[in-house]
């Protein structure tokens, strides 16, 4: 029974705290700008909003495209229960959860992707063959990174392979590497703008043009999660080395992920978007630093 309160209290954690990310990075680049700009909560008043409208369907889509984004949901849900958090193991630990992650994962953009093809737009279709094939390259990446992390601890788990015994100087190289990861696949700047409203550059936000309603609120908070979910694994994989007490380990991991947002609301306020030409460039740089991490934790026994 305490295992079911366990699993359940950090599912609540986890779905009330993933809004919050993205009203940080928001709130960053209005400081940039010397803005005031929208409230930190602004995303969980936009998710109750949506919850209480109707949803509005084409008659040319099929019950695919409202069960797309539940099941893209539920998949997120899952992938962040197999994350462990503070010094705390992985509700849903198990040997080889690390292949369930990145399954999740890619089953989260399938339906989201399948979801949005279901309408018959030609934006959205668009916008999804711009989200896989940036996809190859940018999956191809955090597989990678795990393998680096699976090399350094000989194991599969997540729980495990997030806290390897010491430290070195494949961190650097998998900590920027699974930074690019991050950026590429929450859809921010410099690989897409998350607040553009012209449908020729969208990318994600092409893909729910159709939704509305509460399938529309399932997107923006599984969007949410998902930053929430490689924020931690970021913060993870670079502070698993540091050995710290329970309640210390917890509050490092929650500035770590502070961190991770001023970080990406400083490169959002500072750089531009790139043309789409040069975006593979880009997320072909964030795979050979997750290779070069992979090669020192095969070479040299530890990152």
């Amino acid at each position: 029974m305490s295992v079911a309160w366990d699993i359940l209290a950090r599912l609540v954690l986890w779905l009330l705290l993933a809004p919050l990310l993205p009203g940080l990075i928001t709130k960053v680049k209005a400081w940039v700008a010397g803005r005031r700009g929208p409230p930190v909560l602004q995303l969980y008043f936009d998710l109750a909003k949506l919850w209480r409208k109707g949803v509005v369907l084409s008659t040319a889509v099929s019950p695919g495209h409202v069960a797309g984004p539940a099941i893209a949901w539920i998949a997120l849900v899952f992938a962040a229960l197999l994350l462990p958090g503070g010094a705390v193991d992985a509700p849903l630990a198990f040997r080889g959860d690390a292949l369930l992650f990145v399954y999740l994962l890619a089953l989260a953009r399938f339906c989201t992707a399948s979801a949005s093809l279901d309408t018959g737009s030609a934006f959205e279709g668009m916008g999804v063959a711009r989200e896989v094939s940036y996809a190859v390259i940018n999956e191809a990446a955090l597989i990678t990174a795990l393998l680096a992390l699976s090399v350094q601890t000989g194991s599969v788990s997540l729980t495990t392979m997030l806290a390897p015994p010491a430290a070195g100087a494949g961190s650097a190289l998998l900590a920027a590497g699974l930074f690019g990861v991050l950026l590429a696949e929450n859809c921010r700047v410099p690989f897409d703008d998350p607040t553009t409203h012209l449908e020729l550059t969208m990318i994600h936000e092409a893909m729910v043009l159709d939704h509305s309603g509460p399938p529309l609120a399932a997107i923006l908070h599984g969007a949410s999660l998902k930053l929430l979910l490689f924020s931690v694994l970021l913060a993870k994989a670079v502070l698993s080395s540091i050995a710290l007490a329970p309640l210390a380990a917890t509050g490092a991991l929650a500035v770590s992920v502070l961190v991770v947002m001023l970080a990406v609301g400083l490169v959002e306020s500072l750089l531009a978007r790139l043309a789409f030409r040069r975006v593979p460039l880009l997320l072909t740089t964030s795979f050979l630093l997750c290779l070069f991490a992979l090669l020192v934790a095969w070479k040299g026994g530890r990152l």
